[in-house]
């Protein structure tokens, strides 16, 4: 068994060598390859069906990108402990290889291709989405499945004002451009990713670096594909086709879609009109025979493409009767419901978004799980589109790939104005599209940044967003740009060209390209108009929501962050997390701490702002430093003979000491204080010695008329010269018991002898003033408090 794979290498950059084998592994499908960075390995597998179904009218593509949990030496955290259904970031990665490879296709194939990338090998530095579409591709280059070209894609990121082709995962982390472009040896295909307020110029440029590092991909491809020695691509069964059938189709109803197109009727007007159009040319065809039957509904779709593009290009009229650069009517209003957080409605022509804001706390966050790490993001937003939108009955299944891919652009759109981890939300923004013809997408990115500002996110600026058209004719060379496309237009042209930004640069792109020869000419004028377009939005968006509110809703919930340093973490827990327990309890907050570096993030979550404010007051007071001269409300926690000991700041205890009380001075603590008692104090100083606060709570009282301090001890100076004592040694000073008077014992001379005395016990108190030693309370000692 010969198992030995055939292979190529390029260079991608920085030393950064990429591998393609075939002839290894999946070697039953009709092409399967492996496509290698580092240790980031992908098979890529492509089947496709000898026939199409019968009846099939269009081309059935399946493409499914897959991560496997062992590639990365995980298990999967499911209940079943396996894959299952594709996650978002697993069809976001398919819907990138789609929208590049379905133009491919020649249009009369209606084979089921079905497409498989794998994830087999994770690397944690390599980006495996880059590198998907070229294993796919390079799939269908060594198989025998036709397509007219081969393509693949790379990401692009500006990071340090460079552009880098397929930047490690690290490197993408400081980038202000990061997209992923789609393109064949000449044309570019499909562009989507985010930029931190980029400028057209950049755009283009990004593009033409990228489609530079294309070239090198498709041409080590096409080594690859000579090397297996694939000669020729199959041949498939074209569907049947009439010319003659054709011809009358035309007769018949050209200028009968030429009436209604130019009519400038509402969607659903028109839509009936052209329905209508086509039962009247099925009844003037009459009975037909049954290999026919089916081509009339497509000859009538082809027809009514062509007279729509030739009336855009020749007569500059669309369908709605706008002219190619404005947008349709504009409205907004905000605050619309009553009990989210924040919630807008945008209406632009027949699109209309109703759109949430729920502010959440950290528990909130979702976790995004992919082979190589597993994230926790605070920003979140969902796109729904009910069937009712577009006049439809549907099955509601949940979200689809649709569903996904849009969110993700609006989603990638908002974030770049969105607050950074300093802000303490978790911030869910749902878009239910209600009306629905073009750009439905770009309706979510619009009322999104109107709901933001109403629910009290401090976005700085608003983002908007705009899909432009394109219609070309090979024949003559003529082409129109459309600014903001109906669902018609996006169906009959060219090219999908959506672009979201602020008044400053662009946020986000989504381009599909359905055409060869896309000149970068008419790449910037689509660019210049949809910044016209986006600006005419973004004006209209100002007027009705000039800034964010100054605050959230008040039924919004509260939430403070503060930054602490590591080392108060454990005084704000406490042993056991007695303190942070506390702090909940008392205040009816929520509390997260987060270890962050060097740092602590502390998240406060309260309904109510009184016990916000309180708790941090709280928080504020364990970690801050005590200042000497500063002031401070402080609470009597005990009272000694020899003053009170008072808690000044949350967890920091001093005495003041009854010296320190009052100006008057006092004999004793009775009466004085209280405790629960508060006070105002001033931190005088601290012992260099114990550590101990010196408080004083007469350093803030006036003076008593006529109060006259007490005089310092004078010093002692220098005692000078005291004279010759003498010699202060041994002195013979005679026998003890002689200097005691006679050499009697000193003791029994003053208390007779011991024995006369009686017990200890019936001796009565020694100082003759009722003290008994034996019943002497324990004199308090002053307890010591570090400054901890």
């Amino acid at each position: 068994m010969n198992l030995t794979p055939i292979s190529v290498k390029f260079d991608i950059g920085d030393g950064r060598i990429v591998t393609i084998e075939t002839g290894k592994l999946a070697r039953q499908a009709d092409g399967a390859v492996t496509v290698r960075l580092g240790d980031c390995i992908l098979l890529a597998t492509v089947v496709a069906n000898k026939e199409p179904k019968p009846g099939q009218s269009f081309f059935p593509l399946t493409v499914d990108y897959q991560e496997k949990f062992a590639s990365a030496g995980r298990i999967p955290g499911s209940f079943f402990k396996r894959e299952g259904r594709l996650s978002d970031y697993e069809v976001l990665i398919s819907r990138l290889i789609d929208r590049a490879l379905r133009p491919l296709f020649p249009d009369d194939y209606f084979c089921e291709v079905q497409v498989l990338v794998t994830l087999i090998s994770s690397d944690p530095e390599v980006m495996p989405d880059a590198l998907a579409c070229l294993a796919a591709s390079a799939a269908l280059a060594v198989s025998d499945v036709p397509i007219q070209e081969i393509i693949s894609e790379v990401r692009v990121a500006r990071i340090d004002g460079k552009y880098v082709i397929n930047p490690n995962r690290s490197a993408l982390a400081n980038a202000d451009m990061d997209f992923i472009i789609g393109a064949t040896e000449k044309n570019i295909m499909m562009v989507e990713g985010e930029s931190k307020e980029c400028q057209e110029e950049d755009l283009i440029s990004a593009i033409e670096a990228a489609h530079a590092a294309i070239r090198v991909q498709v041409k080590a491809q096409q080594e690859l594909a000579q090397l297996k020695g694939v000669t020729g691509k199959r041949e498939y069964t074209k569907p049947h086709q009439n010319e003659e059938l054709k011809a009358k189709v035309i007769a018949f109803a050209k200028d009968k879609i030429y009436q209604v197109a130019k009519s400038a009727s509402a969607k659903h007007d028109r839509s009936d009109a052209f329905k209508k159009i086509a039962e009247e040319l099925v009844e003037h065809l009459g009975e037909l025979p049954e290999e026919d039957a089916p081509l009339v509904g497509q000859y009538f779709h082809d027809l009514e493409k062509e007279v729509i593009r030739n009336m855009i290009l020749d007569e500059k009229i669309r369908l709605d009767g706008r002219s190619l650069e404005q947008v349709r009517p504009l409205a907004m209003e905000t605050d619309i419901l009553p009990s989210p957080h924040g919630s807008a409605l945008f209406t632009r022509g027949e699109t209309q978004s109703l759109t949430t804001v729920t502010l959440g706390t950290p528990e909130d966050e979702l976790l995004i799980e992919s082979a190589a790490n597993s994230n926790y993001v605070k920003f979140i937003l969902h796109y729904n589109f009910p069937p009712f939108s577009t006049g439809e009955v549907k099955p509601m299944r949940g979200p689809g790939r649709r569903e996904v891919g849009h969110g993700n652009l609006a989603m990638r759109s908002l974030k770049q104005m969105m607050p950074g981890n300093e802000y303490p939300y978790t911030v869910r923004v749902v878009s239910d599209i209600l009306e629905s013809n073009g750009s439905s997408s770009m309706a979510t990115v619009c009322a999104g940044s109107l709901a933001l500002m109403d629910a009290g996110v401090p976005l700085p600026k608003h983002v908007s967003g705009v899909a432009m058209g394109l219609i070309s004719r090979a024949a003559d060379g003529a082409w129109a740009v459309l600014t903001d496309i109906l669902g018609d237009e996006d169906h009959l042209g060219d090219m999908d060209f959506k672009v979201t930004g602020t008044r400053d640069g662009i946020c986000g792109i989504q381009m599909d390209i359905k055409v060869d020869g896309l000149s970068m000419d008419v790449m910037r004028s689509a660019l210049e108009q949809a910044k016209k377009g986006r600006l005419h939005i973004i004006d209209a968006m100002y007027a009705a929501v000039p800034a964010a509110r100054p605050e959230p809703k008040p039924h919004a919930p509260r939430m403070e962050k503060i930054i602490i340093d590591r080392e108060f973490i454990g005084a704000v827990i406490g042993p056991g997390g007695k303190i942070i327990q506390e702090i909940q309890r008392e205040t009816g907050t929520t509390i997260n701490i987060e270890e962050v570096g060097e740092t602590g993030e502390v998240s406060i979550f309260s309904a109510q702002k009184e016990g916000l404010e309180k708790a941090l007051k709280w928080i504020k007071g364990i970690v801050a430093v005590p200042e000497v001269g500063e002031t401070y409300e402080s609470v009597v926690k005990s009272i000694m003979p020899y003053g009170a000991f008072v808690e000044f700041m949350p967890g920091k205890q001093g005495l003041l000491h009854i010296s320190e009380v009052s100006w008057k001075r006092l004999e004793t603590m009775e009466g004085v204080l209280s405790e629960g008692e508060v006070v105002k104090v001033k931190l005088t100083g601290t012992d260099p010695k114990t550590g101990k606060f010196k408080l004083s709570r007469k350093a803030l009282m006036p003076k008593p008329e006529g109060y006259v301090e007490r005089p310092e001890r004078e010093e002692r100076g220098d005692r000078g010269d005291r004279g010759d004592r003498g010699d202060r040694g041994f002195r013979d000073r005679g026998p003890r018991d002689d200097r005691r008077g006679g050499g009697g014992d000193r003791r029994d001379d003053r208390r007779g002898p011991r024995e006369d005395r009686g017990p200890r016990e019936d001796r009565g108190p020694r100082n003759g003033g009722g003290f008994d030693r034996n019943n002497e309370p324990e004199k308090p000692q002053e307890p010591y408090f570090d400054e901890q």
